[in-house]
């Protein structure tokens, strides 16, 4: 596992998860090491991810626009640029969420070597 892109691959999921929760809100880091895999995750409890949108975030310069104009935008590069970093190391990078209002989920899964 290249340690240096993990950590970008990290870093940028929890600023996302930061930038997309209000005051008051929760952002939690997770991980499980289990026999097959390792399993990050970043859950929040922030804006959410309509379910229409679930299948382009990873889409180059594709962002989210309702509920999210009030904070500052990024550019639509971080979560493509780790989905790439993730599946060069053999893993997948997936999201999740309930919609609009009901938090989102991220997990990284890489095999143990």
């Amino acid at each position: 596992m290249d340690r240096a892109r993990m950590e970008q691959v990290l870093s940028n999921l929890v600023d996302n998860a930061l930038r997309h929760t209000p005051a008051g809100g929760r952002v939690t880091v997770g991980l499980a090491e289990r026999e097959e895999d390792v399993v990050f995750t970043v859950t929040d409890t922030g804006d959410g991810i309509p379910p229409e949108d679930l299948g382009r975030i990873f889409m180059r310069f594709y962002r989210v626009g309702e509920g999210r104009e009030a904070r500052p935008a990024g550019s639509g590069l971080g979560l493509a640029i780790s989905k790439a970093l993730v599946q060069a190391q053999g893993g997948t990078l997936t999201a999740s969420s309930s919609g609009p209002g009901q938090g989102s989920e991220f997990t990284v899964r890489l095999a143990r070597r």
